[in-house]
């Protein structure tokens, strides 16, 4: 009799292939296998490679029956023999071996027994680190991924059990990846029904790491021992593993699958998981395909743009952490596509705010203020992601990005794509507010080499716009924009705070030299500059904040931009809003007049200081003295405490109180500076958006100007004198045919402001001055007659 109970005469007429698998089998299978028969066998196998496909079905029948009779240590040899013949047998006759061995290791995997699926794991594992010599084009592993990812799922009540199942399955997946991934069929792992399996399985096991931070970063490389006792960090290596080798092509089919996950188990409140998750994402994948992931996730917003506000709200801060890490390489051509995605979507907050506001106002509900509440969680989420992916980008780029979020900024007289028209006053003051934030953080570092790259007229224009100077907070975000652009030395956090500097030089302000763009832009845009500041000191809502801002405004104009034209410019200014608070044609209350006067006062005492004239020195500091002695409230210590006395008027006759032109015009004039426009009064800049503004100051400013300049010298004088009879006032009183005519002048005026020199301006101010008094003086003889 031979081993195991086979007769001699049986035994020698068996194919000797046979005879050789079944002696490596011992009577009794603790002794495990017999190495010198595994030797012949292995030999055999080797001189007769067309014989391998007989061994490999043999040994599969013999390992089937094993299985179904529960002889588990004789599947353990079975499986240690075939593990044993792939490693030494590499040629093409291979292939039918494979199958046969697959075929096997699918056996394990469909049995009950725990022993038995995680053995035919490590044998498959071990088969798919071996490099086969050529490619198989039939071979498909699609059972493979179901019962793997199947195993990542395991709910075993024995929690040893299951841990050891989830491991199996997990290295299982990781193995399939290795080896289609080398195999010339590659493609086909990458196929959205295997990815819809592999990915939820991976993410159902991270999800249950304790250590959260330790998925955060770039790859870590964990020890052995950790991998084989926590599947989150097995799973999370193959996570990385998958990415990493994703290509162009097939980078969307391993990425969506997470977010079909995050959506099903509710993972975007909270979004820690799904965060760290991106960032696994971001960090693992080729730098170049960065944008393919962004664009996923812009995609994903657009589907769940109807959820809760915190669901959004965790979409977009999972975006924020994806392009934090995207702007430090490329992005591709994704940069206006998130900003257009996120500027839409901040509109469509809006309305959800607004809509849950007017459905409040008919039925009081206690949810109303929560949901009110969520929606600004989700629209600062959108601010910050602007903000910080416009930070983060090239100057550029960056330059681009605020023309852009500028042009969706609603403002009168020009279109805007977030058209806010059906959202009322309150829906375009809360649109303008939080894209100004959002421009606000962009510029924040910005560094341009010259004013006017960071300040185009394009840019520009809508910034200064009248229409956001209606609300106090607007003034605030546009002055602290036109701060990031201006200050190029960062010298605004020495200036912060209104207040009477004792010594400037102590600041140690940095400076240069302006620059010939510099003094260009000042002649072309500088009158823009001034009637924004001069305007928003006239606004009757204006609080502490604002008059701080205001004054860093002049400091910065006076440090980055101010040569002597300039200089003469700013103290007319100055001045000018020293009348403004004195005379009160505005009818502002106390507060807003002495806030006036302490500006006026804070300023010039820093100009004086800058261009250190002593006479103008003198006659700065003897004012700021008497006002600390007899008017304190006009100085800005006083003013801004919560707890100041106002006058109840202002006297016009205390000369000593005010900063006087002909003291500063006699102070200047001894040291060089062309004086001869000091004594020309400060009028703001006309622009064809004021007749559409609600100022009615502006608009009464613009009709005299335009009559005082509509002529242009002398001789108009005597013609406009003959002119005057009853036809020609009948028709000056019908403005209607006149309506074009009026236009076309209006625009020539305000040309002839921008270009023409000061002096021609001046000279004809005053002759128009004295036209329109001679007229009125006429006209009024007329009347009597």
């Amino acid at each position: 009799m031979g081993r195991k109970g086979v007769c001699c005469c049986c035994a020698a007429l068996r194919p000797r292939y046979k005879r050789l698998v079944d002696n490596i089998f011992p009577e009794d299978p603790k002794d495990g296998l017999v190495k010198a028969d595994m030797e012949k066998l292995t030999f055999y196998a080797v001189s007769a490679p067309e014989k391998l496909d007989r061994i490999g079905a043999y040994l599969a029948e013999r390992l089937s029956r094993d299985v179904v009779r529960h002889r588990y240590g004789y599947v353990l040899i079975a499986m240690e023999a075939l593990d044993q013949l792939l490693m030494a047998c590499h040629s093409q006759s291979i292939k039918p071996f494979v199958e046969s061995f697959l075929h096997m290791v699918a056996k394990l995997l469909e049995s009950g027994e725990p022993k038995l699926q995680v053995l035919g794991t490590n044998s498959f594992v071990k088969f798919a680190n071996i490099e086969e010599d050529t490619p198989s084009y039939h071979r498909r592993y699609d059972f493979f991924v179901s019962r793997f990812s199947a195993m990542c799922h395991s709910c075993d009540p024995d929690p040893e059990i299951q841990n050891e199942i989830r491991i199996a399955g997990i290295r299982g997946i990781q193995g399939v990846v290795r080896k289609t991934v080398n195999d010339e069929l590659r493609a086909t792992i990458w196929e959205p029904q295997h990815m819809d399996k592999i990915v939820p399985s991976l993410l159902f096991n991270m999800q249950k790491i304790e250590d959260v931070d330790s998925r955060i970063g770039p790859p870590s490389s964990p020890t052995a021992g950790v991998k084989e006792e926590n599947p989150s960090v097995l799973a999370e290596n193959c996570f990385r593993e998958l990415l990493g080798r994703a290509t162009y092509g097939n980078m969307n089919n391993a990425v969506r699958p997470v977010f079909a996950h995050l959506d099903h188990h509710r993972l975007w409140d909270p979004n820690e998981f799904a965060v760290s998750c991106f960032k696994i994402i971001m960090y693992s994948i080729q730098a170049q395909y960065s944008h393919h992931v962004i664009q996923e996730i812009l995609g994903h917003l657009d589907v769940r743009k109807k959820d809760s506000p915190r669901v959004r709200a965790g979409i977009i801060q999972v975006l924020l952490e994806a392009v934090a890490i995207a702007a430090k390489g490329s992005i591709g051509p994704t940069v206006l596509e998130v900003f257009n995605t996120l500027l839409k979507h901040l509109r469509i907050s809006v309305e959800f705010e607004l809509g849950d506001r007017h459905s409040s106002a008919e039925s009081v509900t206690l949810s109303t203020s929560s949901k009110e509440s969520d929606e600004r969680i989700v629209q600062n989420a959108i601010i910050q992601t602007i903000g910080f992916f416009g930070s983060n980008l090239p100057d550029y780029q960056r330059s681009e990005i605020m023309m852009f979020i500028m042009s969706k900024v609603p403002v009168l007289g020009t279109t805007s794509s977030l058209d806010p028209s059906n959202l009322g006053d309150l829906g375009t003051r809360r649109i303008q507010i939080m894209l100004l934030r959002s421009l606000l953080m962009v510029t924040s570092g910005y560094k341009a080499t010259t004013i006017s790259n960071a300040l185009p007229p394009p840019f520009l224009d809508p910034l200064l716009s009248p229409s956001l100077m209606e609300d106090s907070e607007l003034r605030q975000l546009v002055l602290e924009v036109l701060h990031n652009l201006i200050d190029r030395h960062d010298n605004r956090a020495k200036l912060r705070g209104i207040r009477i500097i004792p010594d400037v030089s102590d600041l140690k302000i940095k400076r240069e030299k302006i620059s010939r763009q510099d003094v260009s832009f000042m002649k072309k845009h500088g009158q823009q500059l001034y009637r924004h500041i001069y305007l928003g000191c006239k606004e009757e809502d204006n609080v502490q904040k604002n008059f701080e801002l205001l004054f860093t405004s002049l400091a910065l104009t006076t440090i980055e931009l101010a040569n002597e034209e300039v200089v003469i410019d700013l103290i007319r200014l100055a001045i000018a809003l020293q009348d403004v608070a004195i005379i009160n044609e505005d009818n502002l209350p106390m507060f807003n007049r002495c806030g006036v006067m302490a500006l006026v006062a804070a300023y010039l005492n820093f100009l004086s200081q800058m261009i250190a004239v002593p006479a103008f020195c003198q006659h700065v500091s003897k004012v700021i003295e008497t006002r600390s002695v007899e008017a304190a409230y006009f100085l800005p210590e006083t003013v801004f405490k919560d707890k100041c006395n106002l006058p109840k008027s202002l006297e016009k006759d205390e000369k000593d109180l005010y900063f006087l032109t002909n003291k500063i015009a006699e102070s200047l004039g001894g040291s060089g500076y062309n004086v001869e426009r000091l004594s020309v009064p400060y009028v703001p800049q006309v622009t064809d958006e004021d007749r559409l503004s609600r100022r009615k100051s502006i608009v009464d400013t613009v009709s005299i100007q335009v009559d005082i300049l509509s002529g242009t010298g002398t001789e108009d004088k005597v013609d406009n004198t003959e002119e005057i009879t009853f036809e020609a006032l009948k028709k000056a009183i019908d403005n209607n045919g006149l309506e074009e005519q009026e236009k076309e002048k209006r625009r020539l005026v305000i040309e002839k402001f921008q270009k023409a020199p000061f002096e021609e301006i001046a000279a004809q101010c005053e002759t128009k001055a004295n036209l329109l008094h001679d007229r009125l003086a006429q006209i009024l003889e007329l009347t009597i007659r």
